[in-house]
């Protein structure tokens, strides 16, 4: 059998042009953009699957988990300007975090008008299908209080008539003149009028 004999050409060293006095992150944690609490949960998630992906080992939350990322929602639901530090939560809870704030931080419908249909439709459903009587009359009772149908509420009605002075006392002077009285004196009982 025949060998085969293959010669490289000599290159040049390809040295990349490199800038001089450029200031160097002193760590990782300073060369990364500054983001905010919801950017860098979906960064550490992106992560956290992406690692599960290629190492082939799911994420399984325990309950301990599942308790830590329910109670760190509320923290964040409570106050949202309050920035965690999600380095000292382990992976499933970040995972399991992302998993909630994402369900509830976008647009469920795109016009309220579709949503308040959604309740209504939710209500009405609910008011025909109870088995008990308690549960249909709070549905309806929901139901009548939504904005549109207002079978509760009370409305008074003002209408601000603006008129010259004129007219007004025009107006009072024929509304006096109207007026039938009758003086009832008390020391003979008699009326005049």
């Amino acid at each position: 059998m025949p060998k085969i004999r293959i010669y490289f050409a000599t290159m040049q060293p390809l040295v990349p042009d490199i800038e001089e006095n450029l200031a160097l992150p002193a760590n990782a944690a300073e060369a990364l953009p500054d983001l905010s609490p919801a950017e860098e949960l979906d960064m550490r998630a992106r992560t956290i699957k992406f690692i599960s992906d290629i190492s082939c080992q799911p994420i399984i939350p325990t309950e301990s988990d599942s308790a830590s990322a329910q109670e760190l929602a509320r923290e964040m639901i409570e106050n949202p300007k309050v920035r965690p530090d999600f380095a000292k939560y382990p992976n499933e809870t970040i995972a399991l975090y992302a998993g909630l704030a994402a369900r509830y931080n976008h647009m469920i419908v795109e016009e309220l008008s579709d949503l308040k249909l959604y309740v209504v439709n939710k209500l009405f459903e609910a008011a025909e299908q109870a088995d008990d009587l308690k549960t249909r009359i709070n549905a309806l009772k929901a139901l009548g209080e939504v904005d549109g149908i207002d079978a509760f509420k009370r409305r008074s009605e003002v209408t601000h008539i603006i008129k010259p002075i004129e007219e007004v006392e025009k107006e009072l002077l024929s509304v006096l003149e109207g007026i039938e009285y009758t003086v009832i004196t008390e020391e003979n009982g008699a009326s005049r009028g």
